[in-house]
Protein backbone atom coordinates (compact mmCIF):
# COMPACT_ATOMS: atom_id res chain seq x y z
CA UNK A 1 0.00 0.00 0.00
CA UNK A 2 1.32 3.43 -0.89
CA UNK A 3 2.05 6.06 1.73
CA UNK A 4 -0.71 8.23 0.20
CA UNK A 5 -3.24 5.42 0.71
CA UNK A 6 -2.12 5.00 4.32
CA UNK A 7 -2.56 8.74 4.90
CA UNK A 8 -6.08 8.58 3.47
CA UNK A 9 -7.04 5.64 5.68
CA UNK A 10 -5.69 7.47 8.74
CA UNK A 11 -7.59 10.62 7.73
CA UNK A 12 -10.80 8.61 7.32
CA UNK A 13 -10.32 7.01 10.72
CA UNK A 14 -9.62 10.35 12.32
CA UNK A 15 -12.79 11.78 10.78
CA UNK A 16 -14.88 8.88 12.09
CA UNK A 17 -13.33 9.31 15.56
CA UNK A 18 -14.10 13.05 15.53
CA UNK A 19 -17.73 12.43 14.57
CA UNK A 20 -18.07 9.64 17.15
CA UNK A 21 -16.62 11.79 19.91
CA UNK A 22 -18.88 14.71 18.95
CA UNK A 23 -21.80 12.41 19.85
CA UNK A 24 -20.02 11.45 23.08
CA UNK A 25 -20.05 7.77 22.09
CA UNK A 26 -17.53 5.08 22.90
CA UNK A 27 -16.17 2.81 20.19
CA UNK A 28 -18.39 0.09 21.65
CA UNK A 29 -21.50 2.26 21.29
CA UNK A 30 -20.66 2.99 17.66
CA UNK A 31 -20.00 -0.70 17.06
CA UNK A 32 -23.43 -1.58 18.47
CA UNK A 33 -25.16 1.01 16.30
CA UNK A 34 -23.41 -0.20 13.13
CA UNK A 35 -23.45 -3.94 13.87
CA UNK A 36 -19.67 -3.94 13.48
CA UNK A 37 -17.21 -5.32 16.02
CA UNK A 38 -15.55 -2.92 18.46
CA UNK A 39 -12.08 -4.05 17.35
CA UNK A 40 -13.06 -3.26 13.74
CA UNK A 41 -14.01 0.29 14.80
CA UNK A 42 -10.73 0.60 16.68
CA UNK A 43 -8.69 -0.54 13.67
CA UNK A 44 -10.68 1.74 11.37
CA UNK A 45 -10.01 4.76 13.58
CA UNK A 46 -6.28 3.96 13.59
CA UNK A 47 -6.22 3.77 9.78
CA UNK A 48 -5.59 0.03 9.73
CA UNK A 49 -8.79 -0.96 7.88
CA UNK A 50 -9.71 -0.40 4.25
CA UNK A 51 -13.42 0.20 4.73
CA UNK A 52 -16.03 -1.07 2.26
CA UNK A 53 -18.74 1.14 0.79
CA UNK A 54 -21.38 -0.76 2.74
CA UNK A 55 -19.59 -0.11 6.01
CA UNK A 56 -19.19 3.59 5.13
CA UNK A 57 -22.97 3.70 4.67
CA UNK A 58 -23.50 1.99 8.05
CA UNK A 59 -21.13 4.42 9.74
CA UNK A 60 -22.78 7.46 8.16
CA UNK A 61 -26.26 6.36 9.24
CA UNK A 62 -25.12 5.67 12.79
CA UNK A 63 -23.18 8.93 13.03
CA UNK A 64 -26.20 10.87 11.72
CA UNK A 65 -24.36 12.25 8.73
CA UNK A 66 -23.80 11.49 5.06
CA UNK A 67 -21.06 9.40 3.48
CA UNK A 68 -19.97 12.56 1.67
CA UNK A 69 -19.52 14.41 4.94
CA UNK A 70 -17.22 11.67 6.20
CA UNK A 71 -15.25 11.45 2.94
CA UNK A 72 -15.22 15.14 2.00
CA UNK A 73 -11.97 16.02 3.75
CA UNK A 74 -10.18 12.73 3.04
CA UNK A 75 -9.13 12.76 -0.60
CA UNK A 76 -7.54 16.17 -0.66
CA UNK A 77 -8.22 18.91 -3.16
CA UNK A 78 -8.02 18.14 -6.87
Amino acid sequence: MSSENRKQLKAFGSRVRTLRESLDWSQEQLAERTDLHRTYISGLERGERNVSVLNILRLARALKTTPGNILNEIGGKR
